[in-house]
Order: structure tokens, then C-alpha cells, then sequence
């Protein structure tokens, strides 16, 4: 960020300049929330909430364990589904409820692996976090 002194003058002592900003994450006002999240040294993913930080955790160490031992037709449907959230998230910050609700009710009926048991219980809790997706 830089401020070369041409800022906007509120009248009340403070100013505001910003000729750049680069990398990171910004929120302004009451309830502004940024939640940046490194995923690689090259790239940046901005979430639009902790609990899409949460998720987004949860869904890539589920997809973590699935590649884990022996893998299923349900495997490689389940890792499609977190595949596509992951990316969404990844991209905009967040999720339509649609890509949620089909991996929650994947999750529901997938009969999961022990090592794959904790992730699983992750993901399910972070997306019960989200208020766009009823329960």
C-alpha cells in the first residue's frame, strides 16, 4: 500500500489513500471480514468467511485421505464432488449451495474408510457452519 499525500480529506483529521495493493486480502468497514489463506508460494486464496476457511481445509484433507489406499467408483465420485467445491472456493471465496448440498448428502451416504472417518466428520461439520445451506 502507498500513500503519496493525495488522500481523500473527511474533514475529521483521517484520510484515505490507496494507489495500490498487491497480494493479501482487504475488509473495510464494522463488519468487514478478510481471511487469506496460502495454499502454494505463487498463489493466494481469499475466503469470504472462516467457515469457508474451514471447509475449504476440511475438503482438501478429505481429499487428502481418499487418495490414500484403495480407491472406489464412490471414491473418484466423492473426490469429483470435493473437487468441484474445492475449486470454487479456491476461485470466488465460496460456494453455491447446490455443489454443498451434493457433497453433504454424498457424505451422508458414503460408508467411509477408517482412515478416512475424521475427514469426513470435518467436512460434514464446516458445511453445517454455513448458513446458506439448511440442514
Amino acid at each position: 500500500m502507498s500513500d503519496q499525500g493525495n488522500g481523500a480529506n473527511t474533514g475529521g483529521g483521517a484520510s484515505v489513500s490507496i494507489n495500490t495493493i498487491s497480494g493479501g486480502s482487504q475488509a473495510f468497514g464494522n463488519e468487514g471480514i478478510a481471511v487469506s489463506s496460502n495454499v502454494s508460494a505463487n498463489s493466494t486464496t481469499v475466503v469470504a468467511s472462516p467457515q469457508y476457511a474451514d471447509l475449504l481445509a476440511s475438503v482438501r484433507r478429505l481429499r487428502g485421505d481418499l487418495e490414500r489406499g484403495e480407491r472406489t467408483a464412490d471414491d473418484d465420485v466423492l473426490d469429483a464432488e470435493l473437487a468441484d467445491v474445492e475449486g470454487e472456493i479456491a476461485r470466488t471465496g465460496r460456494s453455491a449451495s447446490g455443489p454443498l448440498a451434493r457433497v453433504r448428502d454424498r457424505l451422508a451416504e458414503y460408508a467411509p474408510a477408517a482412515t478416512a472417518a475424521a475427514s469426513v466428520t470435518a467436512v460434514l461439520q464446516a458445511l453445517a457452519q454455513l448458513p446458506q445451506l439448511p440442514g
